[in-house]
């Protein structure tokens, strides 16, 4: 499944009471922060509700092999 990468851009203060729920709900604590959520229906729809306070990129999902960490790569 995709995975998407949110980060919060600006600030919950003075904001409505259900868009802060949401940015809590999404795990999104404060600006700068960032979560990995999958890419679906019920995500995407708390997105479009918080749309102003947030930027939103997609991430390559590449599974790792057991016992090899993420990102390094064959040496030969």
């Amino acid at each position: 499944m995709a995975r998407i990468l949110v980060t919060q851009v600006k600030s919950t203060i003075g904001t409505r009471p259900n868009h802060r729920a949401t940015m809590k709900a999404l795990g999104l604590k404060g600006i700068g922060r960032q979560t990995n959520l999958p890419d679906t229906r019920d995500v995407r729809g708390m997105l479009a509700k918080v749309i102003h306070l947030i930027t939103v990129e997609a991430v390559d999902e590449q599974p790792a092999t057991a016992g090899e960490p993420v990102g390094v790569g064959d040496s030969a």
